[in-house]
């Protein structure tokens, strides 16, 4: 709780005179560009390491950063993020972000839960899905443990189940939102995207270069 004070302190010091103009414009309403599914894990700080400011990003997090299938009954609180943020906010891109080293993916591989716990019981059983995919990605990088490997499936699969909101389908087929598929390396800190040409995740920054690089190659004539 300390930690949490001091930080209250240097906001209200230091930080806040930067942004008391920012957040005067944003108490008027919210206009965020990316709905952001994450983990609930402390380590995974998604304005740290997407350098955005406040009223940038509309952050859903849970533990193992879950998206149900629509109409799935314990979905209903990622599922109203979801809906709440394509069709109020009408955000353009949805990401959904893993990370190495994710509790839940441990939790459900190697059975590594707290006793007494039966509502994390219940929600780590929509991960299931995941194990399943998990098969059927040969691709990914056969060089990270297990639970890493499940964790880049598990984003995979968390994309396919977005696709069942028809709020979504209906805005993808329409060209208006776009899903992606990102993973968090803890140790390297470093952000990893799906490259869907190799069927595997690599660094988000190398596949920004290569995209730049293309666009400036002019066709010979």
């Amino acid at each position: 709780m300390q930690r949490l004070l001091d930080g209250i302190r240097d906001f209200h010091e230091r930080v806040r005179p930067r942004y008391r103009e920012r957040f005067a414009h944003l108490a008027l309403g919210q206009s965020p560009d990316c709905l952001f599914i994450a983990c609930a894990d402390s380590r995974v700080v998604p304005n740290l390491f997407a350098s955005t400011d406040p009223g940038d990003l509309f952050v859903a997090r849970n533990v193992g950063n879950v998206v149900p299938p629509c109409g799935a009954e314990a979905g209903v609180a990622a599922g109203a993020a979801v809906e709440f943020a394509t069709l109020v906010l009408g955000v353009r891109d949805v990401v959904v972000c893993g990370h190495s080293s994710c509790g839940a993916m441990r939790a459900v591989l190697l059975g590594d839960r707290p006793d007494g716990a039966p509502n994390l019981d219940r929600w780590l059983l929509q991960v299931e899905p995941s194990v399943r995919r998990l098969e059927r990605e040969p691709r990914l990088d056969l060089a990270l443990d297990a639970e890493d490997r499940l964790s880049q499936a598990h984003v995979l699969q968390q994309i396919d189940h977005l696709r069942t909101y028809p709020a979504v389908a209906e805005r993808v087929a329409a060209g208006e939102l776009t899903l992606r598929a990102w993973w968090f390396d803890l140790a390297h800190a470093q952000v990893l995207a799906h490259d869907a040409e190799s069927g595997s995740f690599r660094p988000l920054v190398e596949l920004m270069n290569e995209a730049s690089r293309e666009s400036h190659v002019r066709p010979v004539p």
